[in-house]
Order: C-alpha cells, then sequence, then structure tokens
C-alpha cells in the first residue's frame, strides 16, 4: 500500500504550527487539510485526552460560529498522536491566511465558562472533559503562534531529503 501524505512529513522535525496538509478537488472545488500542531511529535507529551476532547467541542463550536468562516469549514478534530487538530476548510489558502481564525479560535477557549456540547445526548463521551487543562493549552499554542508569528517555521513543513526505505520505496516530505 502507498504511504498516506501525512505519515511522509518526517515527523522528528515539525515544530508546532499551522501548515497546508494536502488540497484535494471535490466536486470542481478546492478543499483544504491543515495540520495544526499544538506539541512536537515525539519529543513533547501528547495532550491530555479530557483536555484534547474539550478543545474539540470549543473550537468546533468558535469556527462553526465565526460569521467570516462557519459556511467554508468542513471538520475540525483531533488527531490520533494527540499533538493537533487536523482543520477541513473550502477553498485553498496558505497557512498564514488562516492564522488570525486559529489564534482567535485558540483565543476563545480563555473566555469559556463551560464546554459546549457535554451533555449525554450530545457527547459520546460526556465526562471525558477538562475545561482547565484545555484553557492551559489553548493558552501555550496562543502564546507560542503571537512569538512565531513572524516565523516561516510555522507555516511550512520542514523539508529532508528524500530518504529511500529498505524496500525501495521513497519517504517523502512535504
Amino acid at each position: 500500500m502507498e504511504l498516506i501524505k501525512s505519515f511522509s512529513v518526517d515527523h522528528t522535525l515539525i515544530v508546532p504550527g499551522i501548515f497546508v496538509s494536502r488540497v484535494d478537488n471535490v466536486n470542481g472545488e478546492s478543499v483544504t487539510t491543515y495540520d495544526i500542531r499544538m506539541k512536537r511529535p515525539n519529543r513533547e507529551p501528547a495532550i491530555d485526552v479530557a483536555a484534547m476532547h474539550s478543545l474539540e467541542h470549543i473550537i468546533a463550536t468558535y469556527l462553526r460560529n465565526d460569521p467570516k468562516w462557519k459556511d467554508d469549514v468542513i471538520y475540525w478534530g483531533p488527531m490520533g498522536c494527540l499533538t493537533g487538530f487536523y482543520l477541513i476548510l473550502k477553498k485553498e489558502r496558505s497557512s498564514k491566511e488562516i492564522f488570525e481564525l486559529v489564534l482567535n479560535a485558540f483565543k476563545s477557549v480563555d473566555d469559556t465558562v463551560e464546554v459546549p456540547g457535554t451533555a449525554p445526548e450530545n457527547c459520546g463521551n460526556y465526562l471525558m472533559h477538562n475545561l482547565l487543562m484545555a484553557k492551559w493549552y489553548a493558552d501555550e499554542f496562543v502564546k507560542y503562534l503571537e512569538d512565531n508569528s513572524e516565523n516561516d517555521s510555522i507555516f511550512e513543513y520542514p523539508k529532508t531529503e528524500r530518504l529511500v526505505t529498505d524496500d525501495g520505496r521513497q519517504f517523502f516530505d512535504s
């Protein structure tokens, strides 16, 4: 089987940031998947599961209610490795073009008093939330983004040489 693109990026070099993971054409329209990476893979501890769940609820609600962006939001959800999220938007935009959206979404966590959608009727694991930890992670990411907004490395996947695997397949970076 062919290695999918997100597994082909050298995760030992990824830093937290906002990256274009892929652009697809769906029924003649561009759809962009963004890698919203909060932690350095395999170097920092993964995000606490309950906090990740709360961040998913809070930010999904924010994104789907933002007047400018709500019609373009297709998906917001956690990465299985718990180092960040995937955001899928209609159209093709650079990482820098969605910087303010992502920054404001994470800033909105600080103002959250109650995680939305946490009743048993709304959530498949409604008891697994941690708002205080979600606020801590969001604040940490906001500060990082603000401190590094002029650093291109938070907007572009790291470039590496193409390696060849033992069975002769090329290992591609972004």
